[in-house]
This record gives structure tokens, sequence and C-alpha cells, in this order.
């Protein structure tokens, strides 16, 4: 098995810590090299180990982001408001 390369390259947010020293965070993460993407998942106090987690797109973030506001999402995904139209 290929090893896993990975790259925290900033530290956003913890959401929590468990009983045994694991923080759950928010990062943004590289992982193999490719450009960094938003990350949540629980990490090792040295961060050497981690648990799954879900690694999310800009997009996909901004879209949890606005979920978790209350907003609604456009379902074709062009976000306009419509009162801007003319």
């Amino acid at each position: 098995m290929a090893e896993l390369k990975y790259e925290i390259t900033e530290q956003i947010a913890v959401l929590g810590e468990s009983p045994r020293g694991w923080t759950k965070e928010l990062n943004k993460v590289s992982w193999n090299d490719y450009p960094a993407k938003y990350d949540i998942r629980e990490w090792s106090p040295d961060h050497s180990r981690m648990g799954k987690g879900v690694t999310l797109s800009d997009e996909e973030f901004e879209n949890l982001k606005k979920v978790i506001l209350g907003e609604k999402l456009d379902p074709d995904g062009d976000d306009v408001d419509e009162s801007e139209i003319i």
C-alpha cells in the first residue's frame, strides 16, 4: 500500500477534544501534494495519527456554511440573487 502523504497547511479551529486527548479539527490539508482542501477529522495530540474524516472543496465548504447559517442553496449552483436581475 502506498504511503499517505499529508501536510496541514492551515489550522483553523479545534471543534472538540476527546477524553483520550485527540482533537476534532477543521484544517486546510494537502493530501499527496494536491492543493489543500478543508478537512474535518480527529487528530492525535502530535498530529502523527488521524481518524476518518471529511474533506471538502472550497465550493463544498461554502455550501456547508450556507446550510449552517440557514441559507438556501441554489439547485443550479449559480447562486444568483433574483432581486438583482434587471
